[in-house]
């Protein structure tokens, strides 16, 4: 049986924008993902997001509802990844973590290489873009 890690990711929105990051290590090196990271032992999801975000971005977020929870199998383990609608409560955001960002539109959300699990995200995004 697989490894089980349990993490949150950041979708942030910008209007009709929302940021993409670009991983700077790792086996998924270059590949685009939502920033956000592991959840701590006896961590709430939401807690765990915010200092993600403050970790890899030096950003805070409003935290809205959970959009939906992807379980994806890799290699190595399984994971669990519970993705929430965010905004940032600031304009600046710094990465200190991540190669690159990108804020992209519903056309251009298919433009980056996505890894995988975050891939399956993008329905739902682009129909959450589409609500004012």
């Amino acid at each position: 049986m697989l490894k089980r890690v349990e993490v949150v990711a950041a979708i942030i929105r910008d209007g009709d924008r929302i940021l993409a990051t670009q991983r700077g290590y790792g086996p998924w090196k270059d590949s685009w993902e939502f920033p956000g990271g592991k959840v701590e032992a006896g961590e709430a999801p939401e807690a765990a997001l915010a200092r993600e975000i403050r970790e890899e971005l030096d950003a805070s977020v409003g935290i809205g509802k959970l959009l939906h929870t992807v379980e994806w199998d890799y290699p190595e383990f399984h994971l669990s990844m519970r993705c929430y609608m965010c905004t940032l409560e600031k304009e600046a955001l710094h990465l200190m973590e991540h190669e690159a960002s990108r804020w992209l539109s519903r056309e251009q959300l298919h433009d980056v290489d996505w890894l995988p699990a975050d891939e399956e995200l993008l329905p739902l995004i682009e129909a959450e873009l589409l609500e004012k």
